[in-house]
């Protein structure tokens, strides 16, 4: 597949390295000599420097016979005319745009990106993906990652085993026997930095980070089984109301258990514009490392704290003097990925890297055929796949036990019709089945074969 990716930021940066890793022909387009030269030379891509919006640059990118274009630069503005003219002028097959601005997603402009006004088949909002991840951090307190699957019917969990974990030093096919009417699986492990897929002789120790695929209705049962206890979400503080706070806070006044916020902003006129589109969250201008401020908005009695400014360092500091204060759980945004192995040092119980949100959102329409979702774990380290099983795939009709996977890819749950089951060896694959599997990067092209989506669907 040939693919232009316009935009060597961060975000651009990362998808250009996954499909540059899976054998796609990749073309990165920026402004900026310094992050062309970066990617081309790190990474198995081509590189032009110029505006992506201009036709000549995106003729010299390969736009004539591109299959899909990437836009994902800083400016939504930018973006949105580079997939008009990619669509005019090169017929491009398909269109994703990476846009910020809430003022273009409003639902009352819904028709604004059909194909005869701005033709952007896909857009992609940083801000409501990362709001979304912070609530499914709300809604798991005692995980440090999460995400939702086969519908809403399963969870991805990541959680740290402390020392009081009941399931230390257990291989983990005796986790199997000991509960055996638990719908979870363990399908990753963190040790000392280093991310595998567990056999089932491993055992867990103190310290490891381990992903678990659970059905949703297990994830309580779960958390207690690897030692933690679940605890009731009900006085929130977010500081920070910018597009996210203000997203996650107008989602914590429509959900049923009625759970109160506050927001702390610093910006007047912001905080004035929060306050007026919320009907019972409570918002206070100020600054929000002023521990004077946090007292007023009783951080003390807070179950959550959530820091979601523009700012990594603000949001660490904050999140730290939160826990110190008293609050029971400190969440911050962290936008750059070499802070987070502070988090531990800091005391601080989870984050949200909104690269990685942004980047498994737009690997999920990457992956278009019979791909449903993709979550990027960690660093880019592994993945979780979800996908439904063709009649042309290798792997229906099969025994799981009897599928050649690759040694880094566990399968964490299937889905027969509206029924999610914990898979065994005896497990029987089918065509229209919904697989989850974990995989390692490094295994996502044997992955994508066994699917057989990368050659028949793209």
């Amino acid at each position: 597949m040939k693919v232009i990716i316009c935009g060597a930021g961060q975000v651009g940066w990362q998808i250009a390295r996954q499909l540059a890793g899976e054998r796609n022909d990749v073309t990165v387009v920026d402004t900026n000599v310094d992050l062309v030269r970066r990617a081309t030379d790190s990474l198995d891509v081509q590189g032009v420097t110029g505006f992506a919006s201009y036709p000549d640059v995106l003729a010299r990118a390969g736009a004539a016979d591109a299959d899909m274009l990437i836009a994902a630069t800083h400016s939504d503005e930018v973006n949105m005319v580079t997939c008009q003219v990619a669509h005019s002028l090169f017929n491009v097959p398909r269109k994703i745009a990476r846009i910020r601005a809430q003022n273009y997603l409003a639902p009352e402009w819904g028709d604004l990106y059909r194909r005869e006004h701005v033709p952007v088949d896909v857009v992609i909002s940083p801000e409501r993906e990362v709001a979304e991840a912070a609530l499914r951090r709300l809604a798991a307190p005692q995980a440090f990652d999460t995400e939702s699957f086969l519908e809403g019917r399963a969870r991805l969990l990541g959680i740290v085993l402390e020392a009081d974990c009941p399931v230390l030093n257990t291989p983990l096919r005796q986790l199997t026997d000991l509960f055996s009417t638990l719908r979870a699986i363990v399908v990753g492990v963190r040790r000392q930095g280093r991310l595998f897929a567990p056999e089932p002789g491993d055992q867990l120790f103190e310290a490891d980070q381990v992903y678990i695929f659970t059905h949703a209705e297990d994830v309580n049962r779960t958390l207690e089984i690897f030692g933690k206890a679940t605890q009731k979400q009900e006085r929130v503080v977010i500081v920070g109301g910018g597009n996210v706070g203000l997203a996650v806070a107008r989602a914590l006044e429509t959900r049923a258990d009625r759970m109160r916020a506050k927001i702390i902003e610093r910006d007047r006129t912001r905080a004035e514009f929060a306050a007026d589109q919320l009907e019972r969250t409570i918002v206070l201008h100020g600054d929000g490392m002023d521990s004077a401020l946090l007292d007023e908005a009783a951080v003390d009695r807070a179950d959550a704290l959530l820091a979601v400014t523009d700012d990594d360092k603000t949001n660490l500091l904050v999140a730290v003097r939160a826990k110190q204060a008293g609050c029971r759980m400190s969440i911050a945004l962290v936008n750059d990925p070499t802070l987070v192995s502070m988090m531990g040092a800091l005391d601080i119980d989870a984050y949200i890297n909104p690269r990685a949100t942004t980047v498994s959102s737009i690997l999920r329409h990457v992956r278009h055929g019979r791909v449903r979702a993709i979550y990027s774990i960690g660093d880019a380290e592994a993945e979780l796949i979800e996908a439904q099983v063709l009649s042309t795939s290798p792997l229906a009709g099969r025994l799981i036990r009897d599928i050649e996977f690759p040694e880094g890819v566990l399968v964490g749950g299937l889905m027969k019709g509206d029924r999610v089951l914990k898979p065994t060896g005896n497990t029987r694959v089918e065509e229209g089945d919904v697989i989850a599997l974990f995989c390692l990067t490094k295994d996502v092209p044997e992955v994508e074969r066994l699917l057989q989506v990368s050659v028949d669907y793209f």
